[in-house]
């Protein structure tokens, strides 16, 4: 009797786990009214004086107020904003897709599952998939009509990290990145506590061009976060690597300063100071602190990350990326 009580409680936990893992990837669409902190888009300049700022932080723009660019043949007006134009997805789930209302698919190519892993020293390390998304909002909702500094498009899956065998390889990865090698002692590392305060205060520092602030550091570029301090902390880490990855892949360009008013230039090691984002899912950061909703890369998450991850349907994220725009707005001839 009491055999089959082991056996029928075991089968039970069996279906129950199988059931669980089933029902892991959670998500939502987000809504582009509640859920997306619009005040992320300032402040706009024009010149290089702020018109609008919303209270908002801002990178410095070009001197000067007007532009001429030969290709196409324009002059303008030197224009900036904050676009949001990606989108990424950071869960333990492969193939999960959060930005999808947590839809999960088998393509039948295996992917490792995510984990967050207490070390025999008391330190945790954790592992991630990412997807990353086309999602120039501000186009296809027509929120801003005829600006032609605006990237058109429609929202789109660019990348997914399940079939990307250096995101799931330590050693590959650092074949095709060897500059990993450089920053993984502790001096380096330890450089990266004026880069937290840096982001803490303001920007991060381009020059500590390895490190996420107050995150953890850039390299490697994949989804094996070594320092895991919380989920929003790590997942937070591994959306800024998944820019700068992009960024040495070529598939994301400079779009600030003097050398984007014309268009967009090759950028093979990420701007920092280019980016702010926010969380959208699972708890969207609209709330504000200090009258601000967005952060830039490297800012610590101790504060506006409390509250905003939880068990269950809270440990998979979801974040809006904004760029800052430089651009010269005008007529062609």
């Amino acid at each position: 009797m009491r055999r089959c009580l082991t056996a029928l409680l075991c089968m039970l936990a069996l279906a129950f786990a199988r059931e669980s893992a089933a029902q892991r990837c959670q998500g939502e669409f987000a809504n582009p009214i509640t859920d997306i902190c619009w005040s992320c888009m300032f402040p706009i300049s024009l010149g290089s004086k702020a018109l609008l700022t919303m209270d908002q932080e801002d990178t410095d723009n070009p001197s000067g107020f007007g532009c001429y660019c030969s290709s196409p043949q324009l002059i303008g007006i030197k224009t900036g904003f904050w676009e949001p134009a990606r989108r990424v997805d950071i869960t333990r789930t492969p193939y999960c897709f959060v930005s999808l209302g947590g839809v999960s698919i088998d393509p039948g190519v295996r992917a490792p599952e995510g984990e967050v892993r207490l070390q025999q020293d008391n330190t945790r390390q954790s592992s991630w998939q990412a997807h990353w998304y086309v999602d120039p909002i501000l186009y296809y909702l027509e929120v801003v009509l005829d600006n032609p500094c605006l990237e058109t498009g429609t929202f789109d899956i660019a990348y997914m990290t399940e079939i990307d065998p250096t995101w799931n390889d330590d050693e590959v990865t650092m074949l095709l990145n060897p500059e990993t090698f450089l920053f993984g002692n502790p001096i380096a590392q330890a450089a990266c506590a004026a880069d937290c305060v840096l982001a803490t205060t303001g920007w991060g520092s381009n020059e500590l061009f390895w490190c996420a602030g107050c995150n953890g550091s850039i390299y490697p570029f994949n989804g094996h976060v070594q320092a895991h301090v919380s989920l929003v902390q790590a997942s937070s880490l591994v959306a800024q690597r998944m820019t700068a990855k992009m960024h040495r892949e070529f598939l994301l360009w400079g779009t600030a300063g003097e050398d984007a008013l014309c268009g967009l230039f090759v950028q093979p090691v990420m701007d920092k100071t280019q980016y702010k984002y926010h969380m959208l899912y699972p708890v969207a950061q609209t709330q504000k602190i200090n009258n601000k909703c967005c952060q830039p890369f490297g800012r610590s998450s101790v504060v506006w990350g409390a509250g905003k991850s939880y068990p269950y349907k809270g440990e998979d994220f979801a974040y809006m990326i904004f760029r800052k725009r430089n651009c010269c707005l005008g007529v062609g001839y």
